[in-house]
């Protein structure tokens, strides 16, 4: 077990809330641990992950992100640079550490529809409203409410994989002639995806450790008509775009508009984990994985602190992986320290929340200074602040403050 280094409630919650993205609710708890503490962590090859890392930091926006980006430029120690300036922050609400695996998937078809390519692939409309549900894939399918609108990309010849290809969100037609299309997402129809596997099982035709996508897929295809009307059970549609001139050996684009990198990059939930943050991943099952991953995508059904999505690579055998992939397991996002620490108290130390007052402690202090040979890049002071108003209706209304600085002072390397 992780050390209880910080009991997170609700006032703690709405100090850290802009750090993880958006709204947290009081159900979150978060524990800022140490490097030793990560399983595998010692092995790890820190230099790839780096090199993932580098793809998408300069893309991030506040400033601290930035300037770790600039700094990880030229790293000779990758290991050392992520021990020195970040921490791992376990982020739970109390629901298990789920993780599974995506891929990218590779359909043929055509540019033009033949008796044996079908099945279009769909750009999406021009007139799509913003502001309330689409049509349900029932109606896309079989009413022809996208035919005749110049929106084919291609057409391909297994509605099956098709299928499939939307939940990925993105994929690669081969062409007869040996091209390649490339698709990324593009939007959807507003209506959220349900699992046609919970559909089989809640039918009774499979019990819920049997299903997996080539499962599904097998069964869909030896039930051609019952199996087209399991797909329809989700109303959910997904619409693509074409990718022009991305080259056939990178991955597919992320939520970050950048290629991803397989076993490196992992979809998340982006209101507990910043895109393009350090993830260090511990998953069990048949395929055990202590890895450190970099957060550059995310999907509909990755929901909540301790779910992951894996990106595995392209092809029918990483789809074979991926769908195998459902495993337990618990992730560390690497935060800047100045976020990792960002409600620092002092041990002890007692709160207003709500209608009561809750403990709380840290174990871990900060050294007001501390030395580092940086070559190149600038010198960074991180600043520590956490503010919290006591509810309306205190009296007296009571604000506490605790600031920490740490600078890293340049010495001679």
């Amino acid at each position: 077990m992780i050390p209880n280094v910080s009991a997170m409630v609700r006032a703690f919650l709405m100090a850290i809330a802009p750090v993880f993205g958006g709204a947290v609710s009081a159900e979150v708890s978060v524990t800022v641990a140490e490097f030793r503490q990560l399983s595998g962590w010692q092995e790890e090859d820190h230099q790839s992950a780096l090199w993932v890392f580098l793809k998408t930091c300069s893309d991030m926006k506040p400033k601290d992100w930035r300037s770790l980006c600039a700094l990880a430029v030229n790293q000779k120690n990758p290991k050392l640079f992520f021990e020195m300036f970040f921490r791992p922050v376990y982020i739970s609400n109390k629901a298990p550490g789920l993780f599974t695996g995506y891929f990218e998937p590779e359909l043929n078809g055509s540019r033009t529809p033949t008796s044996r390519f079908r099945y279009p692939v769909y750009k999406l409309p021009p007139n799509l409203p913003k502001d309330r549900p689409w049509f349900t894939r029932r109606e896309i399918e079989t009413q022809g409410i996208l035919a005749n609108r110049n929106l084919e990309i291609a057409w391909v010849d297994d509605p099956v994989e098709l299928f499939f290809l939307q939940i990925q969100g993105s994929g690669r037609v081969r062409l007869p002639d040996g091209d390649v299309v490339r698709l990324g997402y593009g939007g959807f129809n507003g209506r959220r995806y349900k699992s046609i596997g919970a559909e089989l099982v809640r039918r009774g035709i499979y019990q819920d450790h049997q299903v997996s996508a080539q499962v599904i897929k097998n069964w869909v295809k030896r039930n051609p008509v019952a199996g087209r009307e399991l797909l329809c059970h989700s109303p959910g549609f997904v619409f693509f775009r074409e990718i022009p001139n991305l080259p056939v050996y990178d991955g597919p684009l992320g939520a970050m508009n950048r290629s991803l990198t397989t076993l490196r990059s992992l979809a998340v939930d982006p209101r507990f984990v910043p895109l393009g943050a350090p993830v260090w991943l511990e998953k069990q099952g048949e395929r055990p994985l202590r890895r450190l991953m970099i957060a550059q995508d995310t999907g509909s059904a990755i929901k909540g602190p301790q779910r992951g999505d894996i990106f595995v690579g392209t092809g029918k055998a990483a789809g074979r992986v991926a769908g195998s992939i459902k495993d337990a397991g618990r992730m560390f996002v690497l935060m800047p320290i100045q976020r990792a620490y960002t409600a620092l108290l002092e041990p002890g130390r007692r709160a207003a929340v709500g209608s009561g007052l809750m403990n709380w402690s840290f174990g871990n202090r900060l050294r007001p200074k501390q030395s580092v040979c940086i070559r190149k890049g600038p010198v960074l002071t991180f600043s520590f602040r956490s503010n919290q108003q006591a509810p309306n209706g205190s009296s007296p209304q009571r604000r506490w403050r605790r600031s920490h600085r740490l600078k890293l002072v340049r010495k001679r390397c």
